[in-house]
């Protein structure tokens, strides 16, 4: 057991588009001979000169993939971020008024921006471009007169005949003319678990069979073959995978968090010039003189900052996580999203489990065991096989060398798939001389058929045996029976009248790190979901096997079908496993639910290339499909193979790139806003202009400078605790409210300027005192309006800033930027303002608990 019966294998490999070689239909001939007909080829392959001839036709035998994305594509991509494009605009508009100097920076800033986010993914794509040496690359082929030679994989041409043994991994689209025990992996293809049994067919039973094709990207486990290459190229299922994985992908919880921001900021942008020139010219008569001012306003408004800080923030932790954890992150914008993920969807195999069975000897009758590991390990002897089956390397691990050694083998009956049964005949110590045991084991209902028992006794059985494999586990019949020692050949008639032995229950092996790792997603509040295409009592043991409540209901591709996208998304809420699913049933569950959280999706096969487009964030294994791999926005590349431990490693560091995006947002536009509106008051109640445009731009970068140590500070542990979403709404309250207050500290300063001298009638010395005041203000801002005590990166930071704002006025620039000394008692009143305003600022702070960053 293991795959899904409700799902056929054909079902889940994803179909090509018809072939416009007109190659592809002949799969489905009629009969073995009218195919090599079709094909113009036969049992001996074809001639040199004609394999030639049709790679000159139909092209190499590649996968197709996407080309490298050039370094200047990657560059102007960056633009279409919409806050970067405001940002590019608004610096074109200072050219165009002639402040050239808030030009340059805004234009630097997003310069700097648009390379550090290339950068980081050309080394991204490098790292995984490493990877794809991990796809066969030669391949045994039938040349005419008949001589079996190695080619590369991309000579491959539809005719060709090809030779698979164990180990071999399919290099392209295949039916078989003859087959002997062959069992194939397609878990990359289908999702399922244990090897599938496929046979050469005359005449295929119907459409949605495939028992007698095997596909590009599964492996051969046992037994051998010859095979005719029917589709290569652009024409096999692998590729049809690559058109899904080719597909435009809707927006990720980054763009709609951090674009709903930034077009939030956009409006009030396009707003403020307006405003300020139309209130200016209707309570001033000034006219276009003020524009620089109004754009100045508009550049005050604006993070200028936020493009470098979200890229610095997501490349660095992107670059620690490629050297610490081996995780590759492809797509930067990921690692947000990551931090952002509440649902995260897993397959079972190579996830929660390897791909290998155990023996539960708990469930298993110790004679059984004993007899099935002296079959196994004479039949592995006896019959010269490369590789063990892997029931068979399960069994010898459950028994040792003191169960078989004292037993001689004789003769083998080798598993078959249409027999499902393999046998070792042994002498055992001790027995009556001339006398022989036959070691049976195999599929239960071929087991009792071939036991002497009444009926009643091989119904009871088949009851115990379908109760363990209703719990999720996979089982095998073993007997045994004396039979007189001869010279002839044992053969499949001495499989009669055996006596039955007992049952050997086998598991799925859990991954040895899988049950901390699920510990570690629930205590970051990640729910994890299992989307499988596995038996639904499979996939149930192995969760309940971690620690992982699988529910009252397993839901299949039965239910999933019968559901609209409403009720599905209901559903799913409350599911914690779907089995038996197809490639489509698990995109539909991750779409369904995407409708009401983050989720990330993480798979290996070409049969979860769709989930993977279907979600906020995909992911992959090392050894996952190439296909899979390039349709993953995150690759998990640690040797250790500790998947879900490496995506804990990265939620964590995604949040805290989240939490550091967002503390740069809410110190700088609470700060930002309070300024403009005083600004705007100062600008209709003064008879001069309240900061001049460089004195804007001075502060703009002295504050920018400052903020950019945001991204190099340490995580705090509340960060990564829980799942990080912007909420526009909720940011907008916050940023009002603080924003307000940051306007009242500065409508003091403007009292305190009154008391202290001339400051309400002097340009030079209004303009120092509120320089002064607002660096230090924005210094307070960035220690106290954050949810943990700043690293020494911020620390320092923070008393530069303090420390330009007390000593540029009086400086030597100070005249350059049109400030001069400020007068003592000013600096007392000063002190007496932001006194009071951090300690209002960190009570606020502290009841409000306003967190942009919060669970969705």
């Amino acid at each position: 057991m293991g795959s899904a019966p409700e799902a056929s294998a054909s079902a889940r490999i994803p179909a090509p588009a018809a072939d416009p070689h007109g190659v592809r239909p002949v799969a489905d001939a009629p009969s073995t001979l009218q195919l090599l007909r079709s094909l113009g080829s036969g049992p001996r392959g074809l001639t040199e000169d004609e394999a030639a001839r049709r790679l000159d036709r139909y092209g190499p035998h590649t996968l197709p993939h996407a080309r490298p994305e050039p370094f200047v594509r990657r560059l102007l991509r960056g633009l279409r971020d919409p806050f970067t494009a405001v940002l590019l605009c608004l610096g074109l508009v200072s050219a165009a008024v002639a402040s050239w100097g808030t030009a340059c920076v805004i234009l630097a800033l997003v310069a700097v921006s648009c390379v550090l986010r290339a950068t980081g993914e050309h080394r991204a794509e490098r790292s995984v471009a490493a990877l794809r040496e991990l796809v066969a690359t030669t391949a045994t082929v039938v040349r005419r007169p008949g001589d079996a030679r190695e080619v590369p994989v991309a000579d491959l041409v539809p005719g060709d005949v090809v030779r698979l043994g164990p180990g071999d991994l399919v290099p392209a689209d295949v039916r078989l003319l003859r087959a002997h025990g062959l069992t194939v992996h397609q878990a990359a293809l289908t999702g399922e678990s244990v090897p599938v049994p496929k046979r050469a067919v005359d005449l295929p039973p119907g459409p949605d069979d495939t028992t007698h094709l095997c596909f590009q990207g599964s492996g051969v486990a046992s037994g051998s073959a010859t095979a005719v290459v029917v589709a290569t190229g652009a024409d096999t299922r692998f590729a049809a995978a690559l058109k899904v994985a080719g597909r435009r992908r809707g927006a990720s919880a980054f763009d709609r968090s951090v674009h709903g921001i930034s077009w939030l900021l956009v409006r009030f942008m396009l707003l403020t010039p307006p405003l300020v020139l139309m209130a200016n010219a209707a309570l001033r008569g000034r006219g276009l003189e003020t524009l620089p001012f109004a754009v100045a306003v508009a550049v005050g408004l604006t993070p200028e900052m936020l493009p470098v800080i979200v890229t610095t923030a997501l490349a660095r932790g992107s670059a620690r996580l490629a050297r610490g954890h081996g995780v590759i992150v492809r797509r930067l914008p990921a690692l947000h999203d990551l931090g952002a993920v509440d649902v995260l969807c897993v397959d079972k195999t190579g996830t929660l489990t390897r791909d290998e069975p155990v023996v539960d000897a708990g469930r298993s009758d110790s004679e059984a065991l004993r007899w099935a590991g002296i079959s196994a390990w004479w039949t592995l002897q006896s019959a010269d096989l490369p590789t063990p089956d892997p029931l068979d390397e399960a069994l010898l691990a459950a028994t040792g060398p003191e169960d078989w050694e004292a037993y001689d083998g004789v003769g083998v009956l080798p598993f078959d798939p249409v027999r499902r049964l393999a046998t070792a005949v042994v002498r055992a110590p001790g027995a009556a001389l001339g006398t022989h045991t036959l070691a049976v084991k195999g599929a239960v209902d071929e087991v009792l058929e071939r036991c002497a028992l009444d009926a009643d006794e091989r119904k009871r059985l088949a009851v115990r045996a379908s109760e363990l494999t209703g719990t999720g586990l996979r089982v095998l019949a073993v007997a045994t029976g004396e039979r007189a020692a001869r010279r002839r050949p044992w053969t499949t008639a001495d499989e009669r009248g055996l006596c039955f032995t007992g049952f050997v229950a086998f598991t799925d092996a859990l991954a040895p790190t899988a049950a901390a790792a699920l510990s570690g997603l629930a205590a970051r509040d990640i729910t994890v979901k299992v989307v499988t295409g596995d038996h639904p009592g499979t996939a149930a043991r192995a969760c309940r096997d971690l620690g992982l409540d699988p529910g009252d209901t397993i839901r299949t591709g039965t239910d999933i079908d019968t559901r609209t996208d409403a009720e599905l998304a209901e559903l799913a809420a409350g599911t914690t496993v779907f089995a038996s699913c197809t490639p489509s049933h698990k995109a539909r569950v991750v779409r369904a639910l995407r409708s009401r959280s983050t989720v990330g999706f993480l798979g290996d096969g070409v049969n979860d290339v769709p989930a993977l487009h279907a979600a906020d964030v995909g992911l992959c294994a090392r050894g996952a499909a190439p296909v899979t791999r390039e349709s993953a926005d995150v690759v998990l590349v640690d040797p250790a193979g500790d998947d879900l431990g490496a995506i804990a490693q990265a939620v964590a560091a995604g949040r805290h790139a989240g939490a550091t995006i967002t503390s740069y947002l809410r110190i700088t536009l609470s700060s930002n806003l309070g300024n403009v509106i005083a600004m705007l008051a100062a600008g209709l109640l003064l008879p001069f202009l309240p900061m001049l445009p460089a004195q804007v731009l001075v502060q703009n970068l002295c504050f920018d400078a400052a903020q950019l140590s945001l991204a190099y500070d340490r995580a705090d542990p509340g960060e990564v605790r829980r799942p990080t979403v912007l909420r526009p709404r909720a940011f907008l309250r916050f940023i009002v409210g603080f924003g307000v207050l940051n306007a009242a500290a500065d409508l003091a300063t403007f009292g305190i300027l009154l008391l202290s001298g001339p400051g309400l009638s002097s340009p030079d010395v209004f303009h120092a005192g509120w320089f002064t005041e607002n660096l230090l203000t924005q210094a307070l801002v960035m220690v106290l309006l954050r949810p943990s005590p700043c690293g020494p990166a911020v620390r320092w930071s923070v008393a530069a800033l303090a420390t330009l704002g007390v000593a540029v006025p009086p400086s030597a620039l100070g005249p350059t930027l049109g400030m001069t000394a400020l007068p003592g008692l000013y600096y007392g009143l000063l002190g007496a303002v932001l006194g009071v305003y951090g300690a209002v600022l960190w009570a606020w702070g502290r009841r409000v608990r306003v967190r942009p960053l919060a669970r969705p």
